[in-house]
């Protein structure tokens, strides 16, 4: 009985002071590594239109197949637009260096396989010209040939 009694007082106390510690990781680690991850979500954003871009489009072997125009905005965060607004025409001329090498009509008969291909480049462009945590998302809002 005293075997017993003994085995279950130390899995209770196990229990708890696992339940503290978990607790206490929990309240006060996220704020020695930079704040809790679920409040990184939480970050005000807004949208900065780049306009109308023409692409070329550009076949797997380097061929010109034609021009797509597509308009697309960047997701920021709040308070950076003007930033991103003043080095607009920088990301444009990324954009354009990107699609001339980027094989976008790599579809059927030379079209366009999708928008992911034009955001993909917007994104990639974005992070050589502003950094890599300034542009959240890019959202392509139309595309058409040219």
């Amino acid at each position: 009985m005293k075997r017993i009694l003994i085995g279950l007082v130390a899995v209770l106390a196990g229990l708890g002071v696992g339940g503290v510690g978990a607790w206490g990781a929990g309240r006060f680690l996220p704020q020695l590594v930079g704040g809790h991850p679920k409040a990184a979500g939480k970050v005000a954003t807004e949208f900065v239109p780049a306009g109308e871009i023409l692409a070329p489009l550009v076949f797997a072997d380097g061929r010109l197949s034609g021009y797509a125009s597509f308009e697309c905005q960047l997701e920021v965060t709040e308070g950076k637009a003007e930033d991103v607004g003043a080095k607009l025409p920088l990301l444009l001329n990324a954009v354009n260096l990107r699609t001339y090498r980027a094989p976008l009509a790599s579809g059927p008969d030379g079209l366009v396989p999708g928008l992911d291909a034009f955001r993909r480049v917007v994104m990639e462009a974005a992070a050589e010209v502003y950094g890599k945590d300034v542009v959240r998302s890019v959202a392509v809002t139309r595309a058409s040939p040219a």
